[in-house]
């Protein structure tokens, strides 16, 4: 059966999907505000919030259609366009954004939810959003009307299952990764709280000597480019489970010799001072930083220890001064926060119990990666039809 080729306006009036976009309100259900999903929530492929929410999927389905249920697709339409995840069948409900569309595939219609959440990563979709995001002087932004202009192109559903099973395979590997990265790094943070509980309190200034970040000048052409990896804020904000794996730009040897942004080295804590204040994450590689953050290099404070005090330290900075927010963190910020003070006996035998549960996140983090670049290399191959699935099965075999 050859695909079928329609738009998204002929599908919502065929009844066969619903498609929406947020609201700029909460939704009140039995009583109780929802948390709003919003844009930076939305990441590779899941939605990571940072709040409680408060109600099952299954206790507002068929309530209100803005609000979240397992198999939407969510799109963000507005500023950074296109980042696309999948609800899952287990998760929380959430209230949609204004700068969120979601797909919502009627049940047993011509199209799988998680066929067409690989749709958008697609080049059949990304042509068209290309041509469309940028039609304002404003950010980039797709309306509802533009979504349902787009074109899509529908697979028999026997043929959408295949190519699921494929990508979907790989997707499953990398949140069981993340899942147990998860589970460690809840463990190894109740293991430190404990270990660290009854010590005495002392300035984070007297342990640990913070290093201020540079950007090397972006006008120079030859610092740009190369291989020693340049973490920015928005790395170390967007990192996971306090692990960044891998950086968004990189500079050259030249930059990293002859500028400020001299690398520190692996397992070093990264601390976000200016916008998102108090993101904390090691760095996997030897990494320089932009100066929107300052780091914190291992020595006589070992590396995982080091990291739970850090990161210890921006909890409680966060909220001293009776609920005070920092907007900023400077040189002076580290000598009002207190962190427990810790022998030199004690240290080798916390460490000890740390560093393998750390190893593991590192492990679990960089093997996801690994599966989605094989992910993002087969799924347009898969898409455009160029690539059997059998042939694709027998990598993903291979990969997992």
């Amino acid at each position: 059966m050859p695909d079928r080729t329609t738009t998204f306006s002929e599908l919502v009036s065929e009844r066969l999907i619903e498609i929406g976009a947020g609201r700029p309100r909460t939704v009140n259900m039995n009583g109780q505000d929802l948390p709003i999903l919003r844009v930076a929530d939305v990441l590779d492929g899941r939605v990571e919030y940072g709040f409680q929410a408060r109600m099952p999927n299954r206790d507002v389905q068929g309530q209100e259609s803005k609000v979240s249920r397992p198999g939407d697709i969510v799109l963000t339409t507005k500023g950074t366009v296109g980042r696309v995840a999948l609800m899952p069948p287990d998760g929380p409900a959430f209230a949609y954004s204004p700068q969120l569309c979601f797909f919502r595939p009627t049940a047993n219609g011509p199209l799988r939810s998680r066929f067409l959440y690989y749709w958008f990563k697609s080049a059949e979709f990304w042509i068209q959003a290309n041509a469309l995001k940028g039609q304002t002087d404003m950010a980039d932004f797709l309306s509802l009307g533009d979504l349902q202009r787009l074109r899509i192109s529908i697979p028999p559903l026997d043929r959408q299952d295949a190519v699921v099973d494929v990508l979907g395979a790989l997707d499953d590997k990398i949140a069981v990764n993340d899942r147990i990265a998860g589970t460690l790094d809840g463990f190894s943070a109740a293991l430190f709280e404990q270990a660290t509980r009854q010590r005495p309190q002392i300035p984070l200034s007297d342990i640990a000597n913070p290093v201020l970040g540079a950007t090397p000048d972006r006008a120079v052409s030859s610092y740009w480019g190369g291989t020693v990896p340049w973490a920015s804020a928005k790395d170390i904000a967007n990192s996971s489970f306090g692990v960044v794996a891998t950086t968004e730009e990189h500079i050259t040897e030249e930059a990293a010799q002859m500028t400020r942004a001299k690398p520190v080295p692996s397992r070093s804590v990264v601390l976000t001072a200016r916008g998102t204040v108090g993101a904390v994450a090691r760095v996997v590689k030897a990494s320089s930083f932009n100066q929107s953050c300052y780091a914190f290099i291992p020595g006589q404070i070992p590396p995982a220890v080091l990291f739970h005090i850090v990161r210890m330290a921006s909890d409680r900075m966060l909220s001293i001064a009776h609920g005070t927010v920092f907007s900023t963190v400077n040189m002076k910020t580290f000598s009002h926060v207190g962190v427990p003070s810790i022998t030199d006996a004690q240290l080798p035998a916390l460490e000890g119990r740390l560093a393998p549960l750390h190893r593991g996140i590192e492990q679990r983090l960089l093997e996801s990666m690994t599966l989605r670049r094989l992910r993002d290399t087969l799924l347009p191959e898969l898409m455009s039809g160029r690539l059997r699935v059998r042939h694709a099965e027998k990598v993903v075999e291979e990969a997992i």
